[in-house]
């Protein structure tokens, strides 16, 4: 072949094509969710880089990785691109969804513009990973800040989370049965996640201290 044959092959609009597609594998793949969430040894050997992230907001927020985790699964089972579902119109027709939240963390709108400009970070993004974890490590410090409550009660914590600080404060989910539910579930998957962190963490350590 002669180097003029081969010149379509420096094209620039097919070379960003090809990028453009190599991304998109790329995400679809690293998006995908665990296949075994109820192991979070499992998870974090299925998505190495994720250890990474729950250790860098437990570093700047001082929440326990398993706290964050199990956040995460809670609100989205770890579907990068979650949202809640419509409402239906006649109890048939596809209408508008109760609230903004969106991503690992289904955080609102509202909330995700507080943490940008509490944090001075621009350019995060609620479907990342990284950002999500962020995100529950920044909100959960402002639930300790103004409430009291301890960084390891993945219960209290999680109250708050659900129903803001001020409705916390005033004791609303007393009366909300479902979200109590809430909260105990992420706190025995909490629990759980803790449990099976302490035996298979040090690997994780190394291979992040490797890198």
């Amino acid at each position: 072949m002669r180097l003029t044959d081969a010149r379509w092959l420096l094209e620039p609009r097919l070379i960003a094509f090809v990028m453009a597609l190599l991304l998109v594998v790329l995400n679809a793949c690293t998006s995908k969710p665990p296949s075994r969430q109820d192991d979070l040894c499992a998870i974090f050997s299925e998505k190495s880089r994720w250890y990474k992230h729950a250790s860098a907001a437990q570093k700047n927020w001082g929440m326990p990785i398993p706290v964050g985790m199990a956040f995460i699964y809670k609100e989205s089972s770890f579907e990068a691109d979650a949202r809640p579902e419509r409402d239906k119109l006649l109890w048939v027709i596809p209408w508008t969804r109760p609230s903004s939240a969106y991503g690992y963390a289904q955080a609102t709108n509202d909330a995700w513009q507080d943490y940008r400009k509490a944090t001075g970070r621009r350019f995060v993004e609620r479907d990342d990973m990284r950002d999500a974890l962020d995100f529950i490590g920044w909100y959960n410090h402002r639930s300790h800040k103004r409430l009291g409550i301890a960084k390891n009660d993945a219960y209290s914590l999680y109250l708050a989370y659900y129903v803001g600080p001020t409705g916390y404060s005033r004791g609303v989910w007393r009366n909300k049965p479902e979200v109590q539910n809430y909260a105990r579930r992420v706190a025995d998957r909490a629990y759980r996640y803790q449990a099976q962190l302490g035996r298979c963490e040090k690997q994780f350590k190394r291979s992040f201290l490797f890198f």
